[in-house]
Parts: structure tokens; C-alpha cells; sequence
């Protein structure tokens, strides 16, 4: 088959979660094109059967915004048009499924169909989809898709309350890359550089927006610090970043919190933490939780949105009411002071982190990718 992908090139859940895919899809043969406004951050260097095409922005005095939609579905007419594309997979609703549904009308019009589906990621339903100037496009938009996905159940059924809705939309999870991790000797090289031989880590990563609670972290930690002797890392930037670190110093945890800002590759700070934290507001899905979970790392989670459908309680992790930090506090206490149930639900985490594996969520999208280009023949 040939793809073409369209996402947001940032560090954002949707864009690591489509050029991943279409990265898995290049390795298995199919031609994958990434259109977009800049390269993928985990595209990386080259590789066989991906094509990059960059959606060029103009800048003209006439706009104070520049009409990224309608540049996305010219470029898009191109691409389709001249690499010959048999589909369109968009992640996010807006703009990319307006922008495809604009191509798809332009191109028949020239004789040529092109399916399209679009992958729903969260906030393009649960925050963007909510504001009422957003509301009709996101919902024609989803209706006119080939087909629709949604990245968990509970993004479904929010999807199903909060538009009307004329055509099925399947869920398909998000996944992780299973690797080999690092020795055990060179983890635990790297983590005596940041901690004592009986001190604990506790990893949080996130972009540090409102909805990821960052105040929590620092509040939950603070309870656990009395107890356990540990120490924080914090992964990312954002907006709330200063707010960490103000809360840090006023409660006297500046010298236990590491802040590492943002980093390509979590997967090594990952490998050497005893728990995670991810106390959102809400979560699509909860995919850093689920990285965490592949790298043997328990988590300690608020129980909205998709998260409880990655972490099992009692037995990846724990879950607990968004905003009980006295609760997650308790359970990560109860875990980081016995060694040998740590050791348990570190196993465990793994365990579950693998029913999310890439090679059983591949063929799910390869499976409904035939499906849609029959049905268009």
C-alpha cells in the first residue's frame, strides 16, 4: 500500500503515536509518505520506503493567520495526485480531517478517489471538540471520514456524547515498540549517578500543561519523601514547569527534585526509576504511562479517561480519584517500602505493557487500511 500520514510533527502523543506507525508500516513494505509543516521529531535519519513531503507555509501581509488548511489540502492534492497514494490516514481532527475531506472533494473532481481515515487522539474531542466554534467541522469531519479510530474506549464514548455521530468508530490502542533494554550493570551505572544504592526514584514525564497536575506530583512526592528516602525526576517542559520548581523550593525539596527538562529518548531515564506518577485531570489514553510500563516501571495514576483501560489496578500500578494525593501517596508508600512486591509489580507492569505491543496493534490498522480501500474499488 501507499500511505500517506498526516500529523503534527511535535512531541505531542498523536505525532509520536502516527510516525511510529508509519515508520512499522515502511519496515513491513508498505510506502509510507509523512505530509506535514516540519519533519517528525522521531523520524530521525533515513529510511527505506519513507518519503517526507513538507507542507510550505506562506507568509502574506494580507493574513495576520496563515491559512494552514487550505496550503495542507493543495499539498495533499499533490501528493495523492503524483505518488499515486491509496489512502489517507489523518491523526488529529483539526485541521487534518477538514484538509483531507477539502483534497478528497478536489480530486474527484479530477477522476480520482481517495479514502481517508481519521485517528481521534483526545484533546481534538475532549477540549478543542467542546468549544461550539469547532463543534459542526469536528463532527463532519469525523462523519465524513472513510473510517474513524479512536485510540481507546473511553475516547469513544466521548466521542459517541459529545457529537452526533452516524458511522462506527473502532478502537484501536496505542502502542509501544517492545526493546531490548539496557544490562543491568550499565543501568544501574547510569542511576548511582543520580541517586544512593537504597534511595528510590520516581519519575514523572510530561509537557507540563495544567491538565498533567503538576502541583499533585509535587504534593504526592512531598508525602513519600517523609516516609521513603527518594528522590523525583521530572521529564519535559511546559507552562507549569516554574510552578514545580517554585513548589519545590517552598517545601524545602529542591535538592530532591531532578529537572531534566525535555529529552528525546525517555526510555533510559525510564529503565533506571522505581515508580511513575500520572495524576492528570484526564488522559486519551495514557501513553507515557504505558512507556513507563514497558520499561518495568510501575505507575501510580489518576483513574480517568483511557488510563484505566492501560494501567491495571493492583497489579501494573494503582489508580485513584484525580486529585486524592493522599491516596496515591499511600499506594506509592505502601509499594517503595516493600522491596518484593516492588519487584512483583515491576514484572507485572511489563506483563501488561506487552498486550500493547506493536506487532498486535499493526495489523489491526493494516486490517482496516484493506478494508477501506476495498470498499472505495
Amino acid at each position: 500500500m501507499k500511505i500517506g500520514m498526516v500529523l503534527y510533527p511535535t512531541f505531542g502523543g498523536s505525532g509520536v503515536v502516527g510516525t511510529e506507525l508509519g515508520k512499522a508500516l515502511a519496515k513491513k513494505g508498505h510506502q509510507v509518505h509523512f505530509i506535514t509543516y516540519s519533519q517528525p521529531v522521531r523520524l530521525g535519519s533515513f529510511h527505506e520506503n519513507i518519503f517526507y513531503h513538507e507542507v510550505s507555509v506562506s507568509n502574506y501581509p494580507l493574513f495576520d493567520y496563515q491559512p494552514y488548511e487550505t496550503e495542507l489540502a493543495s499539498k495533499l492534492v499533490d501528493v495523492v495526485k503524483y505518488e499515486n497514494l491509496d489512502l489517507l490516514h489523518v491523526h488529529y481532527a483539526i485541521p487534518h480531517a477538514s484538509a483531507a475531506f477539502m483534497a478528497q472533494q478536489i480530486l474527484r473532481t479530477q477522476g480520482i478517489e481517495i479514502p481517508f481515515i481519521t485517528t481521534l487522539h483526545g484533546t481534538d474531542i475532549t477540549l478543542v471538540g467542546k468549544d461550539p466554534s469547532f463543534e459542526p467541522v469536528i463532527r463532519f469531519c469525523i462523519n465524513t471520514s472513510n473510517a474513524v479510530t479512536t485510540v481507546s474506549e473511553s475516547l469513544k464514548q466521548d466521542t459517541i456524547k459529545h457529537f452526533a455521530i452516524e458511522r462506527p468508530i473502532h478502537v484501536i490502542p496505542n502502542f509501544i515498540q517492545i526493546e531490548e533494554t539496557e544490562s543491568d550493570a550499565s543501568v544501574k551505572d547510569l542511576r548511582t549517578k543520580y541517586a544512593r544504592e537504597n534511595q528510590k526514584l520516581i519519575c514523572h514525564v510530561s509537557n507540563f500543561r495544567p491538565v498533567k497536575r503538576i502541583e499533585d506530583v509535587i504534593l504526592i512526592f512531598n508525602e513519600i519523601q517523609k516516609t521513603v528516602d527518594s528522590k523525583l525526576i521530572l521529564v519535559g517542559d511546559g507552562p507549569d514547569r516554574h510552578v514545580a520548581e517554585k513548589m519545590s523550593r517552598e517545601l524545602g525539596l529542591i535538592n530532591k527534585v531532578i529537572f531534566f527538562g525535555k529529552v528525546r529518548d525517555t526510555n533510559h531515564i525510564l529503565e533506571f526509576s522505581d515508580l511513575f506518577l500520572l495524576p492528570s485531570e484526564t488522559e486519551s489514553f495514557g501513553l507515557a504511562a504505558l512507556e513507563a510500563m514497558a520499561a518495568g516501571v510501575p505507575v501510580i495514576s489518576s483513574n480517568t479517561g483511557g488510563i484505566p483501560e492501560v494501567n491495571l489496578h493492583g497489579f501494573s500500578g494503582y489508580l485513584s480519584d484525580v486529585g486524592d494525593v493522599k491516596s496515591m501517596a499511600e499506594y506509592a508508600i505502601d509499594l517503595l517500602s516493600n522491596d518484593e512486591k516492588l519487584s512483583l509489580f515491576k514484572q507485572q507492569a511489563k506483563k501488561r505493557a506487552a498486550l500493547f505491543s506493536l506487532d498486535l496493534i499493526l495489523p489491526q490498522y493494516e486490517n482496516l487500511y484493506h478494508e477501506v480501500i476495498k470498499k472505495n474499488h
